[in-house]
């Protein structure tokens, strides 16, 4: 009996903790959503920034070697730029809550990003979302993928300095300002536009950007023939190309997953999980669709088509990677890749030079993953799909061309003759990327 009385006090001491501490749970706020999507933003912000380095290795070894020191200089460059940029006026500008300068249209101009003060506590926190930190260091990296978009089009015969000054109007201005349209909830998120990481906010943005910039430019000295015939010019390194493809397939996870935007519940991590499961099969999908047509077409597999065939899949699925099945993300994904088998010739038709194939893989694949959102996802439509890819194309050629025409008046855009035959990277920084190999 005495036992059994001395069992009895030891459990209700034993309780007495947990009834203080449920009393103090009750009174605490809930952090556990703020600090998991600020984990998130901060995981896919380092997912996406590690697609720079993706960009690089790919430019570098799809440009011939005299060119590669120039590419290596303008991809990191344009991500310094970028940062730079999106800190000064990008942000506030995409993100301008009520402080529209036209509502709905233009955000709060020349607005520094401010951080949260140092050691911030749980009762001073805005407890609703994330840090500011963590949401400005994520959407800063989709700012400069847009503008490593532009690189790769326009590589071997542009000047070093007109494309970085590009850089500076494209990353402050140009894409805060049509991004703004949806994720700032602008007119585009009125209307029901669905874009959920950027096929046509980002990727065909940067598209379209290149496009301008490719026509004012012109094709390279050789590429297309007085007789019509369309003159191949190899890679350096189609080893970096492939390794550039595998780092950017890596990054998507972060791209794709990270604009959830939320996990801080079972429903949100579990859909982030679905997100990176459909975001791998449709670029597995692209790839394979690529590798396939390639045998059919041409009697022998492309390598740089399945390349681009598993970055078209990835730029595909990036419109809705959460709502398709397996199978859905693998369609999507395999279309992607056709595309890229189809438009990178019809561009050379054209006359249009893209030296790694960035205007089929960013414009017209992610023409593609826009319009086909209404297939699996609620509350979109078709017409207000094509009225916002139409309405950020449209703005972003037109502004862009208008910047380039600028830069070519004032300053010019292309080196000379010479330059260009000698190679970028002798001409425009005095250093060969390959100083022991003969120039290719």
């Amino acid at each position: 009996m005495k036992l059994l009385k001395l069992t009895s006090v030891a459990g209700a001491l034993a309780v007495l903790p947990t009834l203080g501490l449920a009393q103090d749970t009750a009174a605490a706020p809930d952090i556990a959503p703020y600090i998991f999507t600020t984990l998130l933003f901060l995981v896919g912000g380092f997912l996406v920034f590690w697609m720079a380095a993706g960009f690089a290795m790919l430019e570098a070894g799809l440009v011939r070697s005299k060119n590669v020191t120039t590419q290596l200089t303008k991809n990191i460059a344009l991500f310094s730029i970028a940062s730079i940029m999106y800190w000064a006026v990008g942000f506030n500008l995409m993100y301008p809550g009520d402080g529209w300068t036209i509502a709905g249209y233009v955000g709060t101009l020349f607005s520094p990003t401010s951080l949260e003060p140092v050691g911030l506590s749980a009762a001073d926190a805005a407890l609703d979302y994330a840090s500011v930190a963590s949401d400005f260091f994520f959407q800063l990296m989709f700012c400069a993928t847009t503008a490593s978009i532009v690189s790769g089009t326009l590589a071997e015969r542009i000047k070093l300095w007109p494309f970085l000054i590009f850089v500076v109007v494209l990353t402050g201005f140009i894409y805060p300002i049509e991004a703004s349209w949806q994720w700032g909830e602008g007119w585009l998120y009125e209307m029901g536009f669905s874009d959920f990481a950027g096929s046509t906010l980002v990727h065909a943005a940067g598209g379209f950007a290149a496009l301008a910039g490719a026509i004012v430019l012109g094709p390279r000295i050789g590429k297309y023939a007085k007789d019509g015939r369309v003159v191949p010019f190899p890679g350096s390194n189609l080893a970096l190309a492939t390794l550039g493809t595998f780092i950017l397939w890596l990054g998507w996870f972060g791209f794709n997953g990270g604009s959830q935007l939320a996990a801080g519940t079972v429903g949100d991590i579990t859909d982030v999980g679905r997100i990176f499961a459909n975001t791998n099969m449709a670029a597995a999908a692209g790839a394979v669709s690529a590798l396939i047509l390639t045998q059919v077409l041409y009697g022998k597999v492309d390598l740089t088509m399945v390349l681009n065939g598993a970055l078209a899949g990835l730029v595909s699925i990036t419109a809705g990677p959460l709502d398709p099945s397996l199978f859905g993300a693998l369609w999507i994904g395999a279309i992607g890749g056709v595309i890229v088998v189809f438009t990178v010739p019809m561009l050379d038709k054209m006359k249009i030079d893209d030296v790694v194939g960035a205007i089929p893989v960013h414009l017209i694949a992610g023409f593609w993953g826009t319009m086909v959102v209404p297939v699996h996802t609620a509350d979109t439509s078709f017409v207000t799909q094509f009225i916002g890819f139409a309405a950020i194309g449209i703005f972003v050629f037109v502004v862009s061309l208008v910047v380039w025409l600028i830069l070519k008046a004032v300053m010019g855009i292309r080196v000379s003759e010479e330059a260009e035959i000698t190679g970028l990277d002798m001409s425009e920084l005095g250093m060969e990327a390959y100083p022991d190999f003969s120039k290719g």
